[in-house]
């Protein structure tokens, strides 16, 4: 479809299959190829915030750091394409995981599969579920990434604070602070309170 450095002029599909030829690149060994094919999207990455999202992500295949995949993260509106950034947080999720991060895996594995259910891409939520059974999570049920008001709670009650305790410091119900954690739990693919440090990948 389109050679390696090269965005084919004839061929539209070139531009949205890059990232798909970079990963097949990267997975059967041909570093260079993969390389080459990050390279061509990269430089036509400023022509839309989706490109440069994709383009971020074909870096962070070729050479993963949790620099490259904080950057295709951030890109400026990334949630307006979810697919495009469900790819990038199950890369991200594998290479956590490989690397033995696996509290910060879980994460963004979770988010992926909530994502791609949401989207009903079937294949591609059986592998984000694979993934998540691997980094030791069951698959979650609810959404996977957290609102600002359940990390706040969570950071607190993984500091040891009881949920009256929570709820005096935030102003909220106890019961309040409860139904914000029971639903916080299956979000980080955990079943207890003791286990939101890791989850939250806190320094002990």
């Amino acid at each position: 479809m389109s050679p390696p450095g090269r965005l084919a002029a004839n061929a539209p599909l070139a531009l949205w299959s890059a990232i798909d030829l970079v990963e097949a690149a990267v997975r059967t060994g041909r570093e260079v190829e993969a390389a080459a094919h990050a390279a061509a999207l990269g430089q036509v990455a400023a022509l839309s915030p989706r490109l440069a999202l994709v383009a971020r992500a074909a870096a962070a295949t070729v050479e993963p750091s949790n620099e490259r995949f904080g950057a295709a993260l951030a890109v400026p509106g990334g949630e307006r394409w979810p697919f495009d950034l469900a790819r990038v947080r199950l890369a991200y999720g594998e290479w956590l995981r490989r690397h033995h991060s696996t509290s910060a895996a879980r994460e963004q594995l979770a988010a992926a599969q909530y994502a791609f259910e949401q989207l009903g891409a079937v294949p591609w939520t059986a592998r984000a579920e694979a993934e998540l059974r691997a980094a030791g999570a069951t698959p979650a049920a609810g959404p996977a990434v957290l609102t600002p008001q359940e990390r706040e709670i969570a950071l607190l009650a993984a500091t040891g604070l009881t949920n009256k305790e929570i709820g005096q410091r935030l102003h909220l119900s106890h019961r309040t602070v409860g139904a914000h954690l029971y639903r916080v739990f299956p979000k980080l693919g955990i079943g207890s309170r003791a286990a939101l440090r890791d989850a939250l990948s806190i320094p002990k």
